[in-house]
């Protein structure tokens, strides 16, 4: 990430604290080394989708498929078979190795953010439907919060309170529990839609493994199909509930002659940059391998020839399946789940509030990002990945090493540090130029003072922030305060982190209380 940059420039620990410190050299900066991380690979619109093979108007317009970075590769190889190779993250048996950097609050906002917008359509076998649907997206292409909105009109409309009464604009259906705001539940305990409007709503992924007629009616009525799949995740979504409510009662306050409509889409227009800054200033952050703090400038790309209109790739889809990051284990409030446990099971969220997760989260280290380190529950999710890749024909790993301006793998020993994953890529590879590129980004050793090896981290760097900050809320003649209101201004000016967002809803907060990614105890290698 920023290679180059990093190496002349940003090595220095007092240069870095002097350009945290002092913002208009660290803008400009910030602006550069941006600009060479997405300019390392070639910018939007790509060429090719899969739709199929060469270049038409469907493949340059269609997004209902997804795009890509390279061209199919129909190469002949001889590949070793992927269930051969989901021995690569195999554990056998031994400890997880758990990271070093990283708390379990960062996976959880990793999923809560790529389940907006990273949507391979999955087939339905009572519809009929074969693997080739997975060449398909429902994706609306942009860091929009669909998770907390929803993807239509239709649906955002249904996740509506929709009244002009006081204290009432512009807010989302919520319920009190336990003293706190939620989203109201989507099922009754007869397996019924709490609200009509609900039936509108995608189901919820993986409801029909739920046998539990308790379980399932603690599933919250929300945008995203993929929200209830863990109650960290359910955590990140109801923090963005909780801060749209707050921000529609200040506007109502501030705006009285407003009405429901307005009031709901200025405070939806607020929490979108706020998450979008998260995402650089917070996600980024912690993921960097350097010390210097990345700010989310919307000025960055205005003049920008990456500034182009965002379209999820199918490469993009795969490098983010970080299934080793699953701790086998994760404490809510003393109480240890595993992850079987933790499906889809809001309750531990709802018995300990909104801040103690947020808290518990954040206190614990996740598991390590790479090779021989996923969770055994999670094999079978890498093989599928794997087909996946062989699916859509993606070129091989060493390919995109060249795309986004690193230098080939020369040979295996190149690859990993690790004489286990060498021997294994030997053992499986004629080859380092046949590689699948899925098993190529986890072979590789993780980069130093970041949780993600090299390729991953140069992908999410281009792909973060060429999808962020061309959103249309922070371009030029949008990015103002009359879009977000007085009220929006100083939110979006004050706000930086998850834990920003959490404090203004708790009046004690204790400034000793620890909100964050990173752990508290990290100290660079």
């Amino acid at each position: 990430m920023f290679a180059s940059l990093k190496d002349k420039l940003l090595n220095s620990k007092p240069l870095m604290d002097f350009l945290n410190k002092h913002s208009w050299l660290g803008k400009t900066v910030n602006k550069i080394a941006i600009n060479q991380t997405v300019n390392s690979a070639r910018a939007r619109p790509h060429p090719w989708s899969t739709v199929h093979d060469y270049v038409s108007w469907v493949s340059l317009t269609d997004k209902k498929w997804s795009a890509r970075h390279l061209p199919a590769d129909r190469r002949e190889r001889a590949l070793p078979d992927p269930l051969a190779l989901t021995a690569l993250f195999n554990r056998d048996g031994q400890p997880q190795r758990m990271s070093k950097k990283s708390t379990c609050l960062f996976p959880a906002f990793a999923q809560y953010l790529t389940d907006g917008f990273i949507r391979t359509r999955m087939p339905s076998a009572s519809a009929g439907e074969t693997d080739q649907v997975r060449l398909q997206n429902t994706s609306n292409h942009q860091i929009d919060l669909c998770t907390l909105y929803g993807r239509t009109q239709e649906q955002t409309a249904a996740l509506r309170v929709k009244s002009e009464a006081k204290g009432q604009k512009g807010c989302l259906k919520f319920q009190r529990l336990k003293g706190e705001e939620f989203s109201p539940y989507l099922y009754d305990m007869e397996g019924n839609f709490t609200d009509p409007e609900f039936t509108l709503l995608d189901p919820p992924l993986g409801i029909g493994k739920i046998q539990d007629a308790e379980q399932k009616a603690r599933i919250f009525a929300v945008g995203g199909d993929r929200v209830n799949s863990a109650p960290q995740v359910t955590m990140i979504n109801t923090l963005f509930l909780r801060e749209h409510n707050r921000l529609a009662g200040e506007i109502e306050n501030n705006h009285p002659r407003w009405d429901d409509e307005r009031v709901f889409q200025t405070a939806r227009n607020i929490v979108i940059v706020l998450f979008i800054k998260i995402v650089v200033e917070d996600y980024i952050n912690h993921i960097s391998p350097i010390e210097f703090n990345m700010m989310a400038d919307p000025s960055v790309v205005w003049n920008a020839k990456w500034n182009k209109p965002n379209w999820i790739t199918t490469e993009f889809s795969l490098l983010y399946r970080w299934h080793s990051l699953i701790p086998e284990n994760i404490e809510w409030m003393g109480t240890h789940f595993s992850p079987a446990q933790a499906f889809m099971n809001n309750k531990p969220l709802v018995d300990n509030g909104l801040r103690q997760g947020m808290l518990d989260m954040s206190k614990q280290a996740t598991a390590e990002l790479g090779s021989f380190n996923t969770a055994d529950f999670l094999l079978g999710v890498e093989k599928q990945a794997i087909e996946q890749g062989r699916l859509v024909n993606l070129a091989p790993y060493n390919d995109y090493r060249a795309y986004v301006s690193l230098s080939k793998k020369k040979n295996f020993n190149e690859v990993s540090s690790n004489p286990k994953i060498v021997e294994f890529l030997k053992n499986h590879y004629t080859s380092v130029d046949d590689i699948d590129f899925y098993i190529g980004l986890f072979a590789e050793d993780r980069e130093k003072n970041s949780p993600l090896p090299e390729l991953i981290l140069r992908f999410v760097a281009i792909d973060a922030f060429s999808q962020a900050l061309t959103n249309p809320l922070f371009s030029k003649h949008v990015f103002n305060e009359s879009t977000f209101s007085t009220v929006g201004w100083k939110a979006i000016k004050n706000t930086s982190t998850l834990a920003d967002i959490l404090k203004r809803h708790y009046d004690d907060t204790d400034d000793n209380e620890f909100i964050g990614m990173t752990q508290k105890s990290w100290h660079p290698e």
